[in-house]
């Protein structure tokens, strides 16, 4: 399973990728806005720290402009995938911008019947929104699963980016559930190094060593 960083900070995409934690990178307007930064200029700086898919979402709501705006955002670097959300003008700029080659992330799924949409208008990526359906008392993950059945059984290319990541717990999941992608802010990624029962263990190490007095160097 690839992982994405949720975010438009640098030094928390900088963080995980020198771990080799960072498979690609997704971004919206909200994150671009919450940088205070330009867009053009934080994706280009995204870009060049980021070999694999950096996302870069138009603003435009019809597909004419999506279009426009799509290849605006592709002058900044070959790594990119225009962001578009899945309307139908949505999936008319998918179809026109995967048609000439570029990599379409398609985004703002809710239901397994846009998930077929997106695939057969040529996405590369498909984003559900785990979290956003929990919001409103429906399981996110079986969304997931409805969709890696349905592509699965009609061998679409389309890569599953589970969006949304509220928790550990829901990575794991994605990826017990089969899930291509995940996308999570850099603090959620992080965390999955976490567990109690280390702590304690690690504690309980290191009072032993400090009693026996133990030093490497």
């Amino acid at each position: 399973m690839k992982f994405f960083v949720d975010t438009a900070e640098i030094q928390d995409i900088r963080d995980l990728h020198d771990l080799g934690m960072v498979d690609g990178v997704t971004t919206n307007p909200s994150l671009i806005a919450k940088s205070g930064r330009d867009i053009l200029e934080v994706i280009k700086e995204i870009c060049d720290l980021v070999d694999g898919p950096v996302s870069a979402e138009v603003v435009a709501t019809d597909a004419a402009a999506m279009i426009t705006e799509g290849r605006k955002l592709l002058e900044i670097a070959p790594n990119i995938a225009v962001k578009v959300p899945l309307t139908w003008d949505g999936l008319k700029a998918c179809k026109v911008l995967t048609d000439d080659g570029h990599m379409v992330n398609v985004t703002l799924c809710f239901s397994a019947n846009q998930a077929i949409l997106a695939a057969k208008a040529g996405a590369t990526f498909i984003s559900p929104f785990i979290g956003r359906l929990d919001d409103i008392n429906l399981d996110g993950l079986d969304l997931i699963e409805d969709i890696r059945t349905i592509y699965d059984n009609y061998c679409y290319e389309t890569q599953i980016l589970a969006a949304s990541i509220r928790s550990v717990n829901h990575i794991s999941d994605c990826g017990k559930i089969g899930a291509d992608v995940i996308t999570a802010p850099a603090a959620v990624i992080k965390a999955m190094a976490n567990h109690v029962l280390t702590d304690k263990g690690l504690a309980g190490f290191l009072k032993d060593a400090e009693k026996a007095g133990i030093k490497i160097v």
